[in-house]
C-alpha cells in the first residue's frame, strides 16, 4: 500500500494511506490531506495513481522532491516531497501502514476514506470496508440536499473514485431515450462531447436486460468486440449497472478505464451495484423535488400568464368575463353578477372596483341573506339614537361609509320585498334615510349585485321587484361554474395548493396524476370555494408529499355517473343553444343563423325548455324533430 508520511513544521507526524486515484494536498479544509501550515497555499500539490506509478504535480505552489525543484515528480518509495515548511515522505509497499501521532478528525465536507482509522469488521476486507464508510458518509450527507446539478457531479465523482475509474458518466431516462446527465474525470472536471465517448451498444444492453454488466476489455469480447463504437473508441474496461425504482429503470451508472492496467474485476462491480442501488434512492427524491421546484416555477409563470388581478382563471367563459369589466370597470354603471354559489362573485366585484376611479375609496360589502330582515335596513342605511331598542347612539349604515367607492350587495335575491322598494329609492335618487330620520344624506357610490339566483323567475314569483332588477341588472356577469372551466380547476388547485403549504408549513407540494383526473371529472357542486376547503383540509391531514384522490375525498362513488354518448349529446346540445342564445340577448333568428339551423329548431328546443319546466311532455312528434 502507498502512503504519505506527513510532517508538519511544529513536528507532529502522521502517516496517510493513498487510497485514492487523485488526492489533493494544502492548507484548505477541503484537501484530502489538510496540512496545519501556514506556509502551504490552500491547495498546493495533488498526487495521481495511473494504475501503475503515483505522480506528484503542482495546483500553484513551488516544491520540491529530494531537494531539487519540480513542476512534476513520479515517485518512487522514500522520495521527500517539500512544500512550505511541511515534509512529506513517499513509501510503497505492502506493510500496514502504522501512524506514529493520531490524526486529527477530517472536516466533516472531506470525503477522504482512511482505511487505517476504520475499525475492522470480520471478513470484510480494508478497501471493502472503506468503500462502504464512504457509501455511508456520502449518503448521509446528500440526503438533506437536493441542489440537483450538485448532487449530480458530486455523485459522479464518488463512483469514479469508489471503483477507481478514468472517467464515470450518469444516464437518465427522457421519454425512454437514454440521455447523459453529468460526464466526469479523474480530476473532477466535467468530459466535453461525453455522448461520443459511450459504447451505444453495452448501454443499449444494461437497458435491455436491467442488470449490471462488467467487461475486462470490450474489444477482446466476442459480443461487443464488433460493435462499431466499441471498435471506434478502443473500448477497454467498463462498468454499467441500472438504476431503478420500484422496479422501474430511470437511468444508468456507467464508468470506464482506458488502460488495460487498470481492469475492473468482479468485487469493484459488487461495490458499484450496491452504491447504485442506494444511490436510486437519493437521486431518485432529487428528481422528484426538482420536478417539483421545476412545477410550481412553470405554476407561477402560468398563474402570471392566467391572473386577473386576484383572479385566478382562463377559460374562455372567463376571458369574457375580463373583457367586460375592463369595458364597465371605467363607468358607473349598475353591474349585476350571477353565478352558482363558490364561483367568485366578490372576487369579480372587488376587480370592478379596482380597476375603477373610485379604486381609491372604500370597497364595502353586506351579505343581504345573512343579515335578519329588521336589522338589515339599519345595516343598509343606518340609525338614529332611539330609533329602536338598542340604538344607544347615532351609526351610519353601509351606504354611507361606501361614499367615493363601491358597495357591493351580496345575495341580493334574499332581500325582503318591503326593503327593495327603499334600496330602490336610494339607487335612484341618491339618497338614503337613517332609520327614525326624516332627513335625507346624499350618497355618491357605485353598486354592484350579486346573487346565485335567476332572478328572472324571482320577479315571475313576485318575490323580487322587476323595476329593482332593471335598475341593478344594467349589465350582467355571468361567472361559468367551476365544471365548466376546463383546465382552471388544475390551475386553481395548485394555486391553493400552494398558497396553504406555505401557510401551515406543510411538506405537500402537489397531486399525484389520479388526483388530477378525478379534479377534472369531479362537478364541484360548491365550486371555487369547495375546491379550496377541500385542499386546505387535504394539506392540513396530509403527511405525503403528494396529495391523492382519497386525500381530497374524490372516490370513485362520489364522481358524477358516465351517462350513454346520446344523452351526453343531447345535454351538450341544449346547453350549447343556451349560451349562443344568451350572446345573442335571446334573439332566435340570429341564433339560428349562427348555429347553421332552421329558425324552427331553436323555436322548438324553447318550447322543449318551457315543458320541462311546468312537467308537461312535448307531443311525440315535436319530440323527433328535435
Amino acid at each position: 500500500m502507498a502512503s504519505l508520511s506527513v510532517r508538519t513544521p511544529d513536528g507532529k507526524v502522521r502517516t496517510l494511506p493513498l487510497i485514492k486515484r487523485l488526492t489533493s494536498i494544502g492548507r484548505g479544509p477541503d484537501n484530502d490531506i489538510a496540512l496545519d501550515d501556514p506556509t502551504v497555499p490552500e491547495s498546493a500539490l495533488h498526487v495521481q495513481f495511473d494504475g501503475s506509478r503515483f505522480t506528484v504535480g503542482s495546483l500553484g505552489a513551488t516544491f520540491q522532491v529530494n531537494g531539487k525543484k519540480r513542476d512534476s515528480h513520479v515517485l518512487a518509495s522514500q522520495d521527500t516531497i517539500r512544500v512550505g515548511g511541511t515534509e512529506l515522505t513517499f513509501s510503497r509497499d505492502d506493510t500496514p501502514v502504522v501512524r506514529t501521532t493520531p490524526t486529527p478528525t477530517p472536516p466533516p465536507e472531506s470525503v477522504t476514506s482512511d482505511e487505517s482509522h476504520t475499525a475492522e469488521i470480520p471478513g470484510v476486507p480494508g478497501r471493502e470496508l472503506a468503500m462502504l464508510r464512504r457509501l455511508t458518509t456520502f449518503s448521509e450527507r446528500l440526503l438533506g440536499s437536493y441542489d440537483l446539478d450538485k448532487l449530480l457531479e458530486n455523485l459522479m465523482d464518488e463512483v469514479i473514485e469508489v471503483t477507481r475509474a478514468d472517467k464515470g458518466f450518469l444516464i437518465l431516462m427522457e421519454s425512454n431515450e437514454p440521455r447523459v446527465k453529468v460526464a466526469r474525470n479523474l480530476a473532477r472536471e466535467n468530459i466535453e462531447d461525453a455522448v461520443e465517448k459511450l459504447s451505444d451498444s453495452i448501454i443499449s444492453k444494461v437497458v435491455k436486460d436491467q442488470k449490471p454488466i462488467i467487461i475486462a476489455d470490450a474489444i477482446d469480447t466476442p459480443e461487443f468486440k464488433a460493435s462499431e463504437s466499441v471498435v471506434n473508441l478502443k473500448v477497454h474496461s467498463v462498468m454499467c449497472v441500472p438504476l431503478t425504482h420500484k422496479g422501474e429503470l430511470f437511468g444508468l451508472i456507467y464508468v470506464g478505464n482506458d488502460r488495460l492496467v487498470n481492469r475492473f474485476e468482479p468485487k469493484s462491480l459488487d461495490m458499484l451495484t450496491i452504491f447504485a442501488a442506494q444511490a436510486s434512492l437519493i437521486l431518485h427524491n432529487a428528481l422528484l423535488v426538482n420536478e417539483l421546484k421545476l412545477d410550481n416555477t412553470e405554476l407561477r409563470k402560468k398563474l402570471e400568464d392566467q391572473r386577473y388581478g386576484d383572479i385566478v382563471g382562463s377559460c374562455q367563459g372567463m376571458r369574457e368575463v375580463f373583457k367586460r369589466i375592463d369595458k364597465i370597470a371605467l363607468t358607473d354603471i349598475s353591474v349585476l353578477i350571477t353565478g352558482e354559489t363558490g364561483t367568485g362573485k366578490e372576487l369579480i366585484a372587488r376587480e370592478i372596483h379596482r380597476h375603477s376611479p373610485r379604486a381609491k375609496g372604500p370597497f364595502i360589502t353586506i351579505n343581504c341573506g345573512a343579515i335578519p330582515e329588521n336589522l338589515l335596513e339599519s345595516e343598509l342605511f343606518g340609525h338614529v339614537k332611539g330609533a329602536f331598542t338598542g340604538a344607544v347612539a347615532t351609526r351610519p349604515g353601509k351606504f354611507q361609509a361606501a361614499i367615493g367607492g363601491t358597495l357591493f350587495l351580496d345575495e341580493i335575491g334574499e332581500m325582503p320585498l318591503q326593503l327593495q322598494v327603499k334600496l330602490l329609492r336610494a339607487l335612484q335618487e341618491k339618497v338614503v334615510y337613517k332609520v327614525g330620520d326624516n332627513r335625507g344624506e346624499a350618497v355618491d357610490i357605485r353598486v354592484v349585485a350579486a346573487t346565485n339566483k335567476i332572478l328572472e323567475e324571482e320577479v315571475k314569483k313576485n318575490t323580487f321587484r322587476e323595476d329593482l332588477y332593471y335598475r341593478l341588472n344594467v349589465v350582467t356577469l355571468k361567472l361559468p361554474p367551476l365544471r365548466e372551466r376546463g383546465e382552471d380547476v388544475i390551475v386553481l388547485g395548485k394555486f391553493f395548493l400552494q398558497k396553504y403549504s406555505k401557510e401551515f408549513s406543510s411538506k405537500v407540494k402537489g397531486f399525484t396524476p389520479a388526483a388530477t383526473v378525478a379534479m377534472k371529472k369531479y362537478a364541484w357542486p360548491g365550486n371555487i370555494r369547495e375546491l379550496e376547503n377541500r385542499i386546505k383540509k387535504a394539506v392540513v391531514l396530509s403527511d405525503k408529499p403528494l396529495l391523492g384522490a382519497d386525500d381530497l375525498d374524490l372516490k370513485p362513488e362520489n364522481l358524477d355517473p358516465i351517462m350513454p354518448l346520446l344523452q351526453a349529446k343531447e345535454e351538450f346540445q341544449k346547453r350549447y343553444i343556451n349560451e349562443v342564445l344568451a350572446r345573442n340577448n335571446g334573439n332566435r333568428t340570429k341564433t339560428a343563423k349562427d348555429l347553421g339551423v332552421d329558425p324552427r329548431t331553436i323555436f322548438r328546443h324553447l318550447e322543449k325548455l318551457e315543458a320541462e319546466k311546468s312537467g308537461k311532455p312535448l307531443p311525440p312528434e315535436e319530440e323527433e324533430l328535435l
